[in-house]
C-alpha cells in the first residue's frame, strides 16, 4: 500500500463542511420517518450515505446521484421526492489520496486510513474505488409502524456476498467523541460499477483500489422536528453495544 499524495501529518488550514440530518441514536430508537427529501439532501452534498423513510433500504450518494440499495442486494436510482430520516453528505474533495496495490483486509485499510489522517479528531469522508475480492453486505428492509428499535430490525438480516467485483465504497470515518451523533469508526456503503448491486458493508477484501479521504472540519447537524424525535430516548446506557450490533454484526 503506497501513499500517493495529500496532507497526512498536517493540520487542516481550510474549513470543509459535512451535513447530517438526525442522529444515529435516534435511528437506534426507531425514528425512521424523516422530513428531508432527497432533493433537499442533494443540495447539501454530492457524496454520502444514510437510509430512507421506514428504513426502506440503504442510501448512497455518489457524484451527485442518490441510489437506493435494497434488502436483496440490488440497487437503483432514488427519486428526488423520497425522504430520509438519517443521512450524512458532503461535497467530496480528495484531500488525501493513496493507492492500495496489494490484497488488503478491512483492518489493513482501516490502519492505512489512521496512518494517513492528520488527526483522529476530525471527520473524514472516505471514497475507495477499485477491484475487490470480497464485499460482504447487508441491507435494512422496509418497516411498518409501530417501529421496532434498530437492533431488533437488523438481527438476523440476510447477508449478501459479492466476489470479484469492481465498484465504489462510500463512507465516513467518525471520531469516537461523536458516538450517538454518528457511527464511531468506519461506516461504509458499497455500489458496483454497473450501479445494480450494493449495500451496507460488513467486511471486504481489496484486490487493488484508490483510497481518497476528504477532511471535514465543520459538522452541520439538522435535528428532526417530529414528535417522535422530541420523545426519543437518545442516550441509552448500552449505546456502544447497540451501535456495534447494528453496524458491524455479521
Amino acid at each position: 500500500m503506497t501513499k500517493l499524495a495529500g496532507v497526512a501529518g498536517q493540520r487542516p488550514t481550510k474549513r470543509h463542511q459535512i451535513f447530517q440530518i438526525s442522529l444515529m441514536s435516534a435511528l437506534l430508537d426507531g425514528i425512521y420517518d424523516g422530513e428531508m427529501t432527497i432533493e433537499e439532501l442533494l443540495r447539501r452534498g454530492d457524496f454520502g450515505l444514510g437510509t430512507f423513510n421506514a428504513l426502506d433500504g440503504e442510501l448512497l450518494v455518489l457524484d451527485g446521484t442518490c441510489f437506493q440499495l435494497n434488502a436483496d442486494g440490488g440497487a437503483h436510482t432514488a427519486t428526488i421526492g423520497q425522504r430520509t430520516p438519517f443521512a450524512v453528505v458532503t461535497d467530496f474533495v480528495p484531500h488525501i489520496v493513496a493507492e492500495i496495490s496489494a490484497p488488503s483486509s478491512q483492518d489493513q485499510v482501516g490502519a492505512l486510513i489512521t496512518s494517513l489522517a492528520p488527526s483522529q479528531n476530525y471527520l473524514y469522508a472516505v471514497r475507495m474505488t477499485g477491484d475487490f475480492q470480497l464485499v460482504r453486505m447487508r441491507t435494512v428492509a422496509r418497516q411498518e409502524r409501530p417501529y421496532r428499535p434498530l437492533v431488533d430490525v437488523t438481527r438476523g438480516e440476510p447477508v449478501v456476498e459479492l466476489t470479484d467485483v469492481s465498484g465504489v465504497f462510500v463512507g465516513f470515518r467518525t471520531p469516537l467523541y461523536e458516538r450517538g451523533i454518528g457511527v464511531p469508526g468506519g461506516h461504509l456503503h458499497f455500489i458496483d460499477d454497473q450501479r445494480r448491486r450494493g449495500g451496507h458493508v460488513l467486511d471486504f477484501v481489496v484486490r487493488r483500489a484508490t483510497l481518497e479521504l476528504c477532511l471535514g472540519t465543520d459538522l452541520h447537524l439538522a435535528l428532526p422536528l417530529s414528535a417522535d424525535f422530541a420523545a426519543a430516548h437518545l442516550d441509552p446506557v448500552d449505546l456502544p453495544a447497540q451501535i456495534e450490533a447494528t453496524e458491524r454484526h455479521h
